[in-house]
This record gives structure tokens, sequence and C-alpha cells, in this order.
């Protein structure tokens, strides 16, 4: 069928397909994006899938508003005399525990759309290949930022009051999102390696329910045994609880910020190329 009699049928104005073919070669091409903006991108994706699916929030609402209430009433009258007591010791230990577990869930969205083929179309567009893992850790740090908010207010209206002020605060929670960044590539890892999500979920929950509760999230750890207290003391999460403490209480403990950025930068640094390496490959 001629070009005339296409445009005769549908009732458009006829054009040569050789001219259309020529406007199209001839036009600019728009410019690679940069990684920050590739990056940003997906981060906003990931908030848009919130949008769809307001559920997702349940985690960073609902769950940190149970562990404060319940932690604070069961245990703060047997370890320090009173719920309001305790909770000047616990709440930031708990926004740490809290926070450190909801990081699993971004290896659980990676191997779901792995599992849709989003990611056979990610590889195939002309970005930076990272881009795709370092959106969903920015959405993520978003959500772990509402996470903070929630359990901080919570916190006051319980009677936490922190020594350290706005700026203590803001500068615990900021270092508590810098480290579940970095230590969300671990999931990001198992999301690409392992079959299903419930794999992923159940590997995360082994790794991270020693790490959350064999730490000084709750109590001191001068009380355990000294065999346990060496690996306590050891623990990311308890150098991270340890600093974020401090913030909020208006010291500046530097080893132990120093030891949680420090950790932050291994699991970059080691996991960030591990999972690349099994993103290409998959």
């Amino acid at each position: 069928m001629s070009t005339a009699t296409t445009a005769e049928s549908t009732g458009l104005a006829p054009v040569r397909t050789d001219s259309l073919a020529e406007l199209l070669v001839a036009k600019e091409r728009p410019p690679r994006p940069s990684a920050w903006q590739a990056s940003l991108t997906f981060g906003w994706r990931a908030m848009l899938k919130i949008k769809h699916v307001p559920e997702q929030l349940f985690d960073v609402t609902a769950f940190p508003i149970m562990l404060v209430l319940m932690y604070t009433y069961l245990f703060g009258g047997a370890l320090a005399g009173s719920p309001r007591e305790y909770i000047q010791f616990l709440l930031p230990g708990i926004l740490v525990m809290s926070v450190v577990m909801i990081t699993m869930y971004t290896g659980v969205s990676v191997n779901t759309d792995i599992e849709k083929g989003v990611f056979d179309r990610f590889r195939s567009l002309p970005i930076w290949r990272p881009s795709t893992m370092v959106g969903y850790l920015l959405g993520d740090a978003l959500r772990y930022t509402l996470a903070s908010v929630v359990m901080l207010t919570v916190g006051l209206i319980l009677g936490f009051r922190p020594d350290g002020g706005v700026g203590g605060v803001v500068a615990g929670v900021a270092l508590l999102v810098v480290f579940s960044f970095a230590f969300s590539w671990i999931w990001t890892m198992f999301g690409l390696l392992l079959r299903t999500e419930k794999s992923v979920m159940g590997v995360s929950m082994m790794v991270i329910f020693p790490l959350t509760f064999l730490s000084n999230v709750f109590v001191d750890p001068s009380t355990m045994p000294g065999w346990l207290q060496a690996f306590v003391n050891n623990s990311p999460v308890t150098h991270l609880a340890s600093a974020v403490r401090g913030l909020m209480a208006g010291d500046w403990p530097a080893d132990e910020i120093a030891w949680s950025l420090g950790w932050s930068a291994l699991f970059v640094l080691v996991f960030g190329p591990v999972t690349m390496r099994l993103y290409n490959r998959k």
C-alpha cells in the first residue's frame, strides 16, 4: 500500500517515508544522563512504588511504634526503675535496631524486580550501570529517615529528652542513614544472589537478628559474660548505637563515629563491587 493510499484511508496528510527517516536521523539525541541524574531517577521510581502501594510504609511506621512501646514498657521497670528513665537509654538504640532491620527490604525489592524481568530492560539503557542499585538505596534512605522521625516523635511523647538538642538528634539520624545506606549493599547482593524473596528474607533475618540483639541496644555490655562482651563490643551495631546515643546526649563520641563510618566504608567497598558483578552477570 502506498503512502498516499494510506493517508487517504486514515484522513491524514501524506508524509513521505524517506523524509520522515531523514528527520529522525537529523534530530539531535538528548544528552546522556549523568550518574547522579540516573541514580535520582531510579530513586524517584522507588518513591513512586510506595505511592502506588502505600502498605510498604508499614515497616517504617507501625513497626517502629510497636517496638518503642513494647520494649519501653516491657523492660523499663525492671532495668531502669521506670519506663521514662529507661527510654533515655533505649530510644537511640531501638532507633538503630529498627532502621537496620528494615534495610533487608532493599534486597527483597531487588529480587522482586529481577523475577519480573524489569532489570533486563534497565541493562539495555545507556546509563551508568550502578545507578539502578544506587537509586534503590537512595529511595530507601528516605524511608529510613521517615522511620527515624516516627520513632523520635513517639519517644518524645513517652518522655525522651535528648540533651544534645535538635543538632544532636539530626547528627545522630544522619549517621544512622549513612550507615544504613552502606549496610543495604549486603541485601542488594543477596537479592541478586538468591532465587526467591523468601530466601532473601530468611538469610537477612539470620544475619540481622544476632547483630542487633547481641549489642548494647537494650543493656550495657558490662553486665554480660566476658566471651559475649568480646563479640558485642566489636559489633558494628554496637558502635553505631553508641555513636547515635552519644550524639543525642550532647557528646561527641569520636571513636564510635569513626568506627561507624569505617564500617560503612567497608560495606560499600566490599559489597558494592560484588553486587555490580552479580548484576552484570545476572
